[in-house]
Formats: C-alpha cells, structure tokens, sequence
C-alpha cells in the first residue's frame, strides 16, 4: 500500500521503543518496555517471543532484548521518519513542541520513502527534533549524543539547553513557561544539598526547580 510498510504499526511500535531503550535509555527489559508502551509485562514478554521468532530481535528468557539488522533497520526508518514530522510540525506548521509526539506517531507509519527525501530536502537535513533528539542517521549509524543531565551542573556553571528525555506534554509546558528550552542559556546560581532543588537563572530570570525536572534536562557548556 502506497505510503506504507509491509510491517504492521505495533511491530514498528516495539522496534522503535527497544531502538530508544537499548541506544537512549538504560537498556532493554520486559519491565522497561511494558512501561515505554503503557501495557502489561505478559503482552510485551509474547511480543518479544515473536519478534526474536521472526528475526528482528535477539532475546533471551530474563534477558534483554537486542535488535538484530534487520529490527535495527525497522526502527530507524520509524524513528526517523517520528522525529522528522516533529520537525515538520513545529518548524513549518508552528505547532507547540508539547503538541507534536502524538500527531508524529501517528504520522511515522505513513511517511513513505519519497516522503522522508522531501522532508529531508525541505527541514534542511535536521540532526535533532525539537526536543533535542537526535534523529538517527539512514546509515544505521549511531548519532552523537551531546550534553549531561542539567542536575550534574554545579553552583556558579553555564550552559546551553540542548534537549529533554520526557516528553510529557505537561512537562514540556512547564519548560516552557521557565524558558528551558534548547538554546537557551542557563546559569546555575545554587544547587541545594541533600537532593535539594536547582535555582537556575534564565533571560535574567530566577527559578528554582527540583533535582527530578533538572535530571530530565540535558545541556552543554
């Protein structure tokens, strides 16, 4: 079908979430994936069982997952073509940034391979969506992953906002609404002790936010 892939949506779903899970998060495990997916560890635990039977991923009992080749080609055509229509809809539609991760997931199973060359062509070949995540190469190649939490800054540093690791919609308003967006400079003014909160100062403008919102930033000096 035109505009399609041959693979079902809840495949290419899977692929993508251990893609991120495996290369942006702390590894691939049945707990892990149940909660990236927002469903039960006996779903995911059948899911994986087919997906290492039809050759996309490596996986064992009580271990984790990994994507073979051909899963690894799956998910980054899927993640490319998400993190390009985030592109498309903040950059060209001027949709807000806390608006677009669910239009993309719907989008990505859609855009076709002719699709993803003119949006390439179009966003000026974009590294990163509009919350800082890379966009991963169509070379299957790792993509640079730049910056450290905003909570590992100490009192007295600068820094640059370059993305965020939630992308809860309430959260990314509240960024927002503080300035934290990528781009944008920072300075830590104080850093509480005993896990205490951040007061941070951006565009001249004092804030202080807990430890938990600061590990979900990530910046650059």
């Amino acid at each position: 079908m035109a505009g399609h892939t041959h693979f079902d949506e809840s495949t290419e779903e899977y692929l993508e979430a251990i893609y991120r899970l495996e290369r942006e998060g702390p590894g691939v495990t049945t707990s892990g994936l149940a909660t990236e997916l927002g469903i039960t560890p006996a779903s995911v635990s059948g899911m994986l069982k087919k997906l290492a039977g039809e050759g996309y991923i490596d996986h064992r009992a009580r271990g984790e997952a990994k994507l073979t080749q051909t899963g690894l080609q799956i998910a980054v055509r899927v993640l490319r073509r998400h993190r390009l229509a985030e592109c498309l809809l903040t950059n060209v539609l001027g949709m807000g940034w806390d608006e677009v991760h669910g239009e993309a997931c719907r989008l990505e199973h859609a855009i076709s391979d002719k699709v993803e060359a003119r949006l390439v062509a179009i966003l000026n070949d974009p590294k990163v969506c509009p919350h800082g995540h890379p966009i991963p190469p169509a070379d299957l190649s790792d993509p640079p992953r730049p910056g450290v939490p905003l909570a590992q800054m100490q009192s007295g540093e600068n820094a640059t906002v370059h993305g965020v690791t939630e992308e809860a919609p309430e959260i990314l308003r509240y960024l927002s609404d503080v300035g934290l967006r990528p781009g944008t400079a920072v300075n830590v003014i104080e850093k509480a002790p005993l896990g205490g909160p951040l007061t941070v100062e951006v565009a001249g403008i004092r804030h202080a936010i807990s430890l938990e919102l600061a590990r979900m930033v990530t910046v650059v000096n």
